[in-house]
């Protein structure tokens, strides 16, 4: 592994860490996991989908992404909804409470975040917005199905 590569691994895991960590510290009630935020969040920006293509998207076993369904829907935050064209096959949503929850985290993160990047040196912060664009596109290599 490059020495890149493990930095850029490293960063990323302690932001993800920083930022559920954070969170929990102004909301302690806030247990949803990071599965289950991915799972809302893909859900939202493509509704309604089945069980086996969530867990495509997600790159999840079927049976583990049922469990995390099962948990939000018993939350209200998952509604499960019936296929026109297949009365067997049910499509999964977000609720209206699903998407309130979801806009929350949104926003306490972008607080979260917009304050730190308030504390750094203004070249740093523009160091992190020039860096945006190649992240995206590092994550889109990361999606292909060769990585």
């Amino acid at each position: 592994m490059s020495d890149e590569a493990r930095t850029l691994t490293d960063v990323v895991t302690r932001l993800r860490r920083a930022l559920r960590t954070s969170i929990r510290a102004d909301w302690p009630w806030e247990s949803l996991p990071m599965a289950q935020v991915e799972l809302l969040q893909t859900l939202a920006e493509r509704p309604p989908m089945r069980v086996g293509d969530l867990a495509g998207v997600l790159r999840l076993a079927p049976n583990t992404v049922s469990g995390l369904v099962s948990q939000l829907i018993d939350s209200g935050l998952v509604v499960r909804g019936g296929d026109p064209k297949d009365r067997r096959v049910a499509r999964l949503s977000v609720s209206p409470r699903g998407h309130e929850q979801l806009l929350v985290w949104q926003r306490e993160h972008e607080k979260r975040i917009g304050a730190a990047l308030g504390k750094l040196e203004a070249s740093e912060r523009e160091d992190v917005v020039r860096a945006l664009k190649a992240l995206d596109h590092l994550v889109e290599h990361l999606a292909e199905p060769s990585a």
